[in-house]
């Protein structure tokens, strides 16, 4: 908005104000108003919004502030409310549909203590309307702009008009379904593990060369299930051919990974919260329970349980209606075994069928160099699921400060795991496990110790009266 010259004056105080000339005459009905001023100094806004401040005296432009320029520190509207320097609206004017930004910017107050006294005095009011001099009343704010905005380059012409909008190959409704074969489930391994070692371990498991806990890793009890996998195929297999491995792993079952959905019964357990490492302690739990639904998740799919979370990472396992990947297990093995190899030297139960061919192999714990395993051979006497326990430190083993006999109740976190195969040595059996990932790597209390899910399908396979022979 434009300005006329000149427009308002200002009077910068002094130290007083000198009076009108008495003795003068003017012409009739010509009386021109006479502002007394003492050293002071006119103050005008130039067209351009400039501050210029005049000698009154001489008439002389003294200094040119350009418009915005602050000498002192903005003051407050409102004298006498420190900080409040934006009011509903300012005190001398009526209210307005809008002001330009600018009639207010300069506005300044004098004498009040905090900033002290400059010299300045108020800018007068001109009226019941509010109206200044030359001024618009109101400001005409610009018609509003139709249409969208069009972000340009910086070097584009002009003239040039605005890029036109990419328009999809197809309608969004149109969805181009290509035919294709279903793609494999991508199984992320945890460190040290591998996607292609864990799928072998899923085809020696389906073929009933078991290599223990799935975890992706090679170690001794994989070497040893893959011997016995060409024991029972009569197939040389190598852990390097991928090809033979996927074309085994289809005419087994499909797939080595699977999907797999929480069910509520899943996370309603029961569980227990954890499982004390002393047998007297035990006695006193009802049952010996699953500790977490990963625990029992990886009991059922014959996997680690740290291998199992993370290739399932970030996964709630306690909430009903998860999907999750899991192994694709096989049909457990139906082929009976009539003869039952406890070999101490390679760590590993081995049974055998009606025609001499190995059926299944197990990893194993077979006793210890304090609690050795029986020798010779024996017999299956009986078979219990979920057995309990009776601990007698008369009979075998002396477990912390426990020094009588007490009944462990029953569960696969049990000190025999969920299965017992009771042999005619009295106090030696085959017996599951609490600790599947364990198995092959320790030693046991003198008995033959395997993952619970194998020592399920053996009580599947045996009857009382096999035999068993323990193999140095």
């Amino acid at each position: 908005m434009r300005r006329s010259p000149l427009l308002v004056t200002f009077f910068l105080a002094g130290s007083c104000l000198s009076a009108f000339a008495q003795d003068r005459s003017y012409p009739a009905g010509e009386v021109p108003v006479q502002l007394a001023q003492s050293r002071g100094f006119g103050v005008y806004y130039d067209e351009y919004g400039n501050r210029v401040l005049v000698d009154n005296w001489t008439g002389e432009v003294v200094s040119v502030q350009p418009r915005g320029e602050r000498r002192y520190g903005r003051r407050p509207y409102e004298e006498g409310v420190p900080g409040e320097a934006y009011p509903e609206r300012p005190r001398d004017y009526p209210p307005r549909e809008y002001d330009a930004p600018s009639r207010y910017d300069d506005r300044y107050y004098a004498n009040t203590p905090e900033y002290g006294d400059y010299g300045y005095g108020e800018e007068p009011s001109y009226g019941g309307q509010g109206a200044r001099p030359g001024y618009q009343e109101r400001y005409q704010q610009p018609p509003e702009r139709q249409g969208s905005i069009i972000r340009r380059p910086l070097n584009a012409e002009p003239s040039a008009p605005p890029p036109a909008a990419e328009r999809p190959a197809r309608p969004p409704s149109e969805i181009i379904t290509e035919p294709q074969d279903q793609p494999r489930i991508e199984v992320p391994a945890r460190n040290g593990a591998r996607t292609q070692v864990a799928e072998l371990q899923v085809l020696l498991d389906r073929v009933g060369a078991s290599p223990g806990a799935i975890d992706g890793r090679f170690g001794s009890n994989l070497e040893k299930a893959l011997e016995s996998y060409a024991q029972i195929t009569g197939l040389v297999l190598r852990s390097t051919d991928a090809e033979s491995i996927t074309k085994a792993l289809e005419q087994t079952g499909g797939e080595a990974f699977t999907e797999y959905v929480i069910t509520p019964e899943d996370v309603a357990g029961p569980y227990v919260a954890s499982v004390p490492a002393d047998y007297g302690e035990k006695a006193k739990l009802d049952r010996l329970s699953y500790t977490s639904v990963t625990e029992m998740l990886g009991e059922r799919f014959h996997m680690d349980q740290d291998y199992l979370k993370s290739i399932n990472p970030g996964v709630n396992f306690n909430r009903p209606g998860t999907k999750i990947r899991v192994v694709n297990v096989g049909k457990p093995r139906a082929n009976e075994v009539v003869r039952i190899v406890a070999d101490k030297g390679r760590k590993q139960v081995l049974g055998y069928g009606a025609d001499g061919s190995l059926v299944v192999a197990y990893p194993a714990t077979i006793g210890s160099s304090d609690t050795p395993s029986p020798t010779g051979t024996h017999k299956v006497e009986r078979i219990a699921i979920n057995p309990q326990y009776t601990y007698n430190p008369k009979v075998n083993f002396k477990q912390g400060n426990n020094d009588r006999i007490l009944t462990i109740p029953p569960g696969p976190n049990g000190p025999v795991g969920s299965v017992w195969i009771a042999l005619s040595k009295p106090t030696y059996g085959i017996h599951g496990t609490p600790e599947p990932s364990q198995i092959g790597k320790t030693s046991s209390h003198g008995c033959v110790r395997l993952t619970n899910w194998d020592a399920q399908e053996l009580a599947k396979l045996v009857k009382p009266g096999v035999e068993v022979e323990f193999r140095e």
